[in-house]
């Protein structure tokens, strides 16, 4: 590389000093975030980082480089590397931010948490991120496998996966859609960290596409629709945005008693073989994985922090920013925060409107379910005890209160697992009726000794 020398002497290396400064952007950027918690989180980390990336390009052209030879030499002499772990360090902010739990426990899933989004960033932007040659359909947010991912309070009732794709090119998914009892199919563009953020473009629903009677169906995915192919069975990419995402959320009624759809994703045009590794591909990988590490972490943190103001409550969360964050449109989602002593029981009250199915789970500070693979910390339209009158009582608690109530109560008991706060989650899929007809779950501190005469009303 060329040198430019100071009038001290000293060699002067622009990019040295701009690397070491660099490495400290994510970190002034969430520190700035608790001053003003009204932007949203990832814009103004995204924004930022891009407006230093733009001043890197413009160095490195000053410096007679083009984009590829300046990827190659980050990859070569470990820059690449080291902005990494430097974004990875400076996620560690969302452990300490606003009114996180600072107890042992607490801070040890956090730290977990990290590893987890990690672990689920390289393998969705690393391994399993070939748009133009093999795009792959995987479960990535799976709080069932032996090895869980967990991002923004995933519903234990699900199968997510997704797979990357490119809003340049089309694609086909194809498979056999199964038994189980709800599935939506939808196209998001962007990612979390991205400048923009991860939006919604289009979302279906498996019961309204056309089926064979057999079960296959097939579902394309590209800016324009294709002729011949069923508008039902077609999602629309965004063409102003290549970075792309294609999502699905198979919803189990009764999960032991379902067949789930088994599904694959080809590039229509394609050869079929994996594109070569390039030092762009990497580096980009590690640039999409640490900003979500980063991002995502912020982001459910900020959302926390806020949740918080209306403990042991649950409103209707704002739609809007729900689909911004990746949510489904047709589901109407209640997030709120749980906080609870050994003596106390949170019971909430709902009447179910009519709808595709509802559920409520509840989740540590980190939006992570708690794990549904060996405790009881959900509950949905097909596993709930009903009420004469068609209403659910829930009753979360630290150990099954049945002993303390009499035998006429109805109820469905949630193990907090040892946790004493987290997050906590409602939801009405695909309700018929208006938003300001819908029935807000009724939550309410009570007791343990009170419990039995709360319940018999």
């Amino acid at each position: 590389m060329n040198e430019i020398d100071g009038d001290d002497g000293n060699e002067y290396k622009p990019e040295v000093y701009y690397n070491s400064f660099i490495a400290y952007v994510p970190f002034l950027v969430l520190s700035f975030i608790y001053i003003v918690s009204s932007v949203s989180v990832q814009s103004l980390f995204a924004i930022i980082l891009n407006f230093f990336k733009k001043i890197k390009l413009f160095i490195w052209k000053l410096r007679g480089h083009t984009p590829e030879t300046m990827t190659d030499e980050r990859i070569i002499y470990g820059k690449a590397w080291e902005e990494f772990c430097d974004t990875l360090k400076s996620a560690g902010a969302s452990l300490v931010y606003g009114n996180t739990p600072m107890d042992p426990h607490s801070q040890a899933e956090g730290i977990r948490y990290l590893t987890r989004l990690l672990r689920g960033g390289l393998e969705s932007y690393l391994e399993c991120n070939d748009p133009t040659g093999v795009p792959k359909l995987v479960g990535l947010a799976d709080i069932f496998r032996d090895a869980p991912v967990s991002i923004g309070g995933p519903n234990p009732d699900n199968i997510y996966q997704n797979a990357n794709i490119d809003s340049r090119y089309e694609y086909r998914v194809y498979g056999n859609r199964g038994t189980v009892s709800y599935i939506s199919f939808g196209t998001q563009s962007g990612s979390y960290g991205m400048d923009g953020g991860l939006k919604t473009v289009m979302s279906r629903d498996a019961n309204d596409m056309e089926i064979k009677d057999d079960g296959s169906i097939e579902i394309y995915l590209s800016v324009l629709k294709p002729p011949n192919v069923p508008e039902s069975n077609w999602l629309a990419l965004n063409p102003s945005v290549t970075t792309a995402m294609f999502i699905v959320r198979q919803t189990f009624m009764l999960r032991n008693n379902e067949i789930p759809a088994k599904l694959q994703i080809e590039r229509i045009g394609g050869n079929g073989k994996p594109t070569p590794l390039t030092a762009k591909h990497v580096e980009e990988a590690l640039q999409k994985t640490g900003m979500l590490v980063a991002g995502a972490s912020m982001l459910f943190s900020h959302w926390v922090n806020g949740f918080q103001k209306h403990t042991n409550k649950l409103p209707l969360f704002d739609q809007e920013t729900s689909n911004k964050a990746g949510g489904d449109p047709s589901i109407r989602y209640y997030h709120s925060y749980w906080k609870l002593s050994v003596d106390e029981a949170l019971v909430i009250k709902a009447t179910p409107p009519e709808c595709q199915t509802w559920n409520f789970q509840l989740d540590n500070y980190w939006m992570e379910a708690l794990d549904a693979r060996y405790f009881n910390i959900w509950i949905n339209k097909g596993t709930a005890s009903y009420r004469p009158d068609k209403s659910v009582r829930v009753v979360v608690a630290h150990r099954d209160p049945t002993g303390l109530c009499n035998k006429d109560c109805i109820f469905d008991w949630i193990d907090t697992c040892g946790h004493h706060e987290g997050h906590m989650l409602w939801r009405w899929v695909k309700p018929t009726i208006s938003d300001d007809k819908l029935p807000a779950p009724i939550p309410t501190v009570v007791k343990l000794k009170d419990l039995s005469d709360f319940l018999s009303d």
